[in-house]
């Protein structure tokens, strides 16, 4: 499916009833898992990506190719929308541009683009820094003008860290400003309380995002409570990933201490066979097989 296609059906999603709630995936596998359990959209973790494809931090060390080639690789995996985490563009106005060029090119629904500068940091991590505000911007307009350019129907999320660097204050008129930009999300980034989500939520006229993260630095609310508080879109990164980090650590210790992993717990063969369509290949296998 195209990306403009993806794209309307994302805006489908979020005009629709009450928050919508999306899941952090960082691989085919796991995308297709979160598509099998009911959701209607999908969103790349940056962070997540990071750790699975390079085993290394979400410290600024993954270049836009790595990106874009594990997007592409999610966004073909299912039919669901895909919103992909662009970090910060990956440098100028004209980085940005060719940057949602390619997610754009992968079939995404959305981007996620941030005022970090670089090499930036997970959104929950300390020692952040962040773009003076109107080189933020200049990405969202960067962004925004592809768009209108390709005539393209991408869902642009606006990120700012600024709550870390200079209070919230300046993170909700940055987030003003980059809707203004034509961002048609704003996503301001860990707010430490329930007043600051509220405040978030009440003081920015465009649809706002909220950042569950794990041990993060914002409150962990049901998606239900942000519904309440007047979010539209609720995020959970890490949960699917932590999960299974913790199952792998205990299959491969399990293994390495008993020399079997009888007691491990996980789902059967069959049952996997089922999570990858291994029949659905088995009957194109057939169909193509030669005549006897």
């Amino acid at each position: 499916m195209t990306a403009n296609a993806q794209a309307e059906r994302f805006r489908e999603v979020l005009d629709g009833e009450g928050i919508v709630a999306l899941p952090g995936v960082h691989d085919a596998l796991s995308a297709r898992l979160a598509e099998r359990a009911g959701f209607e959209a999908v969103f790349t973790s940056g962070f997540g990506i990071a750790a699975s494809t390079l085993g290394l931090p979400d410290f600024g060390m993954m270049s836009m190719a790595e990106n874009v080639e594990r997007i592409d690789r999610i966004a073909g995996s299912v039919d669901v929308p895909l919103v992909a985490d662009a970090d910060t563009g990956y440098g100028s106005a004209v980085n940005v541009r060719r940057t949602v060029g390619e997610c754009l090119d992968a079939g995404v629904a959305g981007v996620i683009l941030e005022d970090q500068e670089w090499p930036k940091r997970c959104g929950h991590m300390d020692e952040k820094r962040v773009v003076p505000a109107a080189e933020g911007v200049q990405r969202i307009r960067a962004a925004a003008d592809l768009r209108e350019e390709r005539d393209e129907d991408l869902v642009i999320v606006g990120r700012t860290d600024a709550r870390a660097v200079h209070g919230l204050d300046e993170a909700i008129e940055r987030g003003r400003a980059y809707a203004d930009a034509g961002a048609d999300v704003v996503f301001v980034e860990a707010p430490e309380s329930r007043t600051e989500l509220e405040r978030v939520a009440a003081e920015i006229d465009a649809p706002t995002v909220a950042n569950v993260v794990d041990d993060g630095k914002t409150p962990e609310l049901s998606a239900a409570e942000l519904d309440e508080i007047g979010f539209e879109i609720a995020v959970y990164p890490l949960s699917a990933l932590f999960a299974a980090t913790e199952a792998m650590q205990d299959a491969y210790e399990t293994l390495a201490e008993t020399g079997t992993t009888e007691s491990v717990g996980g789902i059967s063969f069959e049952a996997f066979e089922d999570v990858v369509d291994a029949d659905g290949y088995r009957a194109v296998e057939r169909q193509y097989a030669p005549e006897e």
